[in-house]
Order: structure tokens, then C-alpha cells, then sequence
């Protein structure tokens, strides 16, 4: 678990599986322009996603460049996890398996070290203790250029109590579980015979179906008539959370409309981990190597195998894409709810808004031990 406020106080190649086999794979009545097969037999809790060609990224210009530009990718059919998973799912395998969550372990000085400028002291030992960074509202006005106006290590924050000591997730089954770093997930999945999703997947999932490049993946509409779509921060943030839309903080799955292929909290909730390591520039660098290759469309895409993000003290330090935004994002501060938005994290670190959901390859099988399921009134 990295102290990720501290090192804030103290801040002041291949991209694509066959780029070759892309270029191929947009030849007419060639494998990949061939509609998707229908997978039989949905593993419990799991929706299928056809593969498809869609437009990873975004021409906006008023979010992120990390998100530009876009750029033709096509994806094979795979199932995915139809919400996070919950506190139920992830106790069922703490339960099978003894595992301890990076949150539930003192932090390694040794590791945390390679995040930092080489002139970095070490931190207090109280910060090297078990625990996990919290939401904590202000109460007033802040600058969002700081997140430490918001956030605060807590010792004792973990999967279990997602707000600190004196929390608990008793009551809470269906909520998605957070406090959970890559490595967490990672073990997860694998426990459950499942696996990460790539980005190129998530954003693909995260559409519905619709191919578009709507601002949302409901269309271009925040509230459609009047309707909340997600999850997200209401009032003013980070001070006040209003819950209009019927939390404040994270909601339990299924609480907001699914997109067209059945998943839920797509957008808002939690943050969720992909499989990627995470580089600012990853679309360009993509979108290089396809001019290169004289390629129009890239096949199922694995990701950097290099990490870069600017903004960081060591901008090659290793981070994971997550996407989706959470109930903390706000219109005035990041809007990530969007299918394009993404962010690099460290994988030792959990926070209260980051969560996860599995994928599984055509033909694979899950662990059948691998807990419950997510509630009935969504098993349709």
C-alpha cells in the first residue's frame, strides 16, 4: 500500500497484441468482419460481450489528453462480471483462501521507495502502518489542485472497514468492495478462474453496444429526462455531497440503470482495476504504430509494456489503468464517469473509491467455489 498523500506532499513497447494481424484482420470476409458467435451457457453472475470493432478514446477537447486520440480497435467476444465485485463475493474467497489484502499489511518502505524521488525521506512510521486512504469532506472550500484536501491516510482502513476503524461493512453484501489494490483483484480473479480485463475490453463493455462516441454511454445527456445514470458526486464538491440522486458515497450494485449488454455501474460507483499498465500517451504511441504498420483497426490491444504519467515524481513508476470514475467524481472536477476517461494508479494502492470487476475469455470456466453470485433481482 503506497501512503500515496504523502508522496503528493512531496511531488511539489508494444501496444497492440498484432498490429500486423490487424491490418489483415480488416481485409473483407477475414475472421474479424464476421458477425460475433453467441456464447451458451452464461457462467453465473457474467454477461457476454460480442466482439466488435468500436472507437477507443475521444476527438473531445475538453477532457484529458490521455483520452486522445481516438483510434479504431476491435475486440473478441468475452464475458464480463454484470456488476463489481461485493463485499459477499470477496469474503467468499478470504474465507477459501486465508488472503491477506495489501491494505491489512505494513507498507514496504523498499517498495514504496521506488515511487518516489531518490531524496525522499522516509515516511513517519505511523504511515508505514496498515491501512488505506479515506474520503474525508472538508466541510469548506478547497483547491482541487490538492488532493490532500480530501483525502487522508488512515491506519485500519481495509476492505473491511472501508472508512477507517470504526467502520464496517456488516449490512453491506451488495456493496462493491473497495480499499483492494491491483495485486488484491489480481488474486481474485485468478481465484475465481477469471482474470482483468484489458482497457480496450472495459471501454468496450462499458459502451453497451453502442459503438458511439457519445460523451456517456447513454448518449450525450447527463440526466435524460430528469433521470439519474450513475453514481457520481451531487452538491458541491468535495465539501458537500447532496445525494440526489439517493447516496452519498458508494451505492450497492445494481442501484442505477445497466447498459445495453446488461452490465451495471459502468459509470460512477467505484473506480474499477483493468489488466493494463497505465501510459498518458498510450494512444498516441497506438496510433504511431498503426501508421507504421499501415494498419486501420488494432486487435485486441494488450496494453504499454512501459509505464509513463508525467505528472508523477517518477513518471516510469508502475501504475494500472483503472476506469469508470466513482461517487466522488464531480462535473467541476474530473466528470470520469465517461466510457474514455482513464487513470493510472499504483498497484499496491486501495482507496475507498476503487473497486473491480472480472473478465473471462470465450471457452473459459470459473471456479465453481468461487462464491455467490450477485443479488437475484439482477440475475435475469
Amino acid at each position: 500500500m503506497t501512503p500515496a498523500l504523502y508522496i503528493i506532499a512531496l511531488m511539489g513497447p508494444s501496444l497492440c497484441a498484432d498490429p500486423t494481424r490487424a491490418a489483415q484482420a480488416a481485409q473483407p470476409g477475414s475472421a474479424a468482419t464476421q458477425p460475433a458467435r453467441r456464447e451458451p451457457d452464461a457462467p453465473p453472475g457474467m454477461k457476454w460481450i460480442p466482439g466488435g470493432e468500436f472507437i477507443l478514446g475521444t476527438d473531445a477537447t475538453d477532457v484529458p489528453i490521455n483520452e486522445r486520440p481516438p483510434l479504431r480497435v476491435r475486440v473478441d467476444g468475452f464475458w464480463m462480471d454484470q456488476t463489481d465485485v461485493t463485499n459477499a463475493q470477496f469474503r467468499a474467497f478470504v474465507a477459501a483462501t486465508g488472503y491477506l489484502t495489501t491494505a491489512e499489511k505494513p507498507v514496504d518502505w523498499e517498495e514504496l521507495k521506488k515511487q518516489v524521488t531518490p531524496d525522499t525521506p522516509r515516511p513517519p512510521e505511523e504511515m508505514l502502518r496498515p491501512g488505506s486512504l479515506v474520503f474525508t469532506p472538508p466541510g469548506h472550500e478547497v483547491d482541487l489542485r490538492d488532493m490532500s484536501g480530501w483525502w487522508a491516510w488512515t491506519t485500519g482502513a481495509d476492505w473491511k472497514h472501508p472508512r477507517g476503524p470504526g467502520s464496517s461493512i456488516d449490512g453491506h453484501d451488495d456493496d462493491p468492495v473497495v480499499q483492494v489494490s491491483w495485486d488484491d483483484a489480481v488474486a481474485y480473479a485468478k481465484w475465481a478462474g477469471k482474470r482483468l480485463p484489458t482497457e480496450a475490453e472495459w471501454e468496450h463493455a462499458a459502451r453497451g453496444g453502442s459503438g458511439g462516441r457519445t460523451r456517456f454511454y447513454w448518449g450525450d445527456e447527463f440526466r435524460p429526462g430528469g433521470r439519474f445514470m450513475a453514481n457520481t458526486f451531487d452538491g458541491e464538491f468535495p465539501q458537500k455531497d447532496t445525494a440526489e440522486d439517493g447516496f452519498a458515497g458508494v451505492s450497492r450494485v445494481g442501484a442505477f440503470p445497466p447498459n445495453g449488454y446488461g452490465l451495471y455501474d459502468m459509470a460512477g460507483n467505484v473506480w474499477q482495476w483493468t489488466a493494463d499498465l497505465y501510459r498518458a500517451d498510450a494512444h498516441l504511441l497506438l496510433v504511431d504504430q498503426l501508421k507504421k504498420s499501415n494498419a486501420t483497426c488494432c486487435v485486441n490491444p494488450a496494453g504499454p509494456t512501459q509505464c509513463f504519467n508525467p505528472t508523477r515524481a517518477v513518471p516510469d513508476a508502475v501504475e494500472r489503468v483503472i476506469k469508470g470514475g466513482s461517487f466522488l467524481c464531480h462535473v467541476s472536477y474530473c466528470e470520469s464517469y465517461r466510457p474514455t476517461a482513464r487513470r493510472g494508479t499504483p498497484p499496491d494502492t486501495g482507496s475507498q473509491h476503487v473497486g473491480f470487476r472480472c473478465a473471462l475469455s470465450a471457452g473459459s470456466r470459473t471456479n465453481s467455489k468461487a462464491g455467490p453470485v450477485p443479488p437475484k433481482e439482477l440475475q435475469k
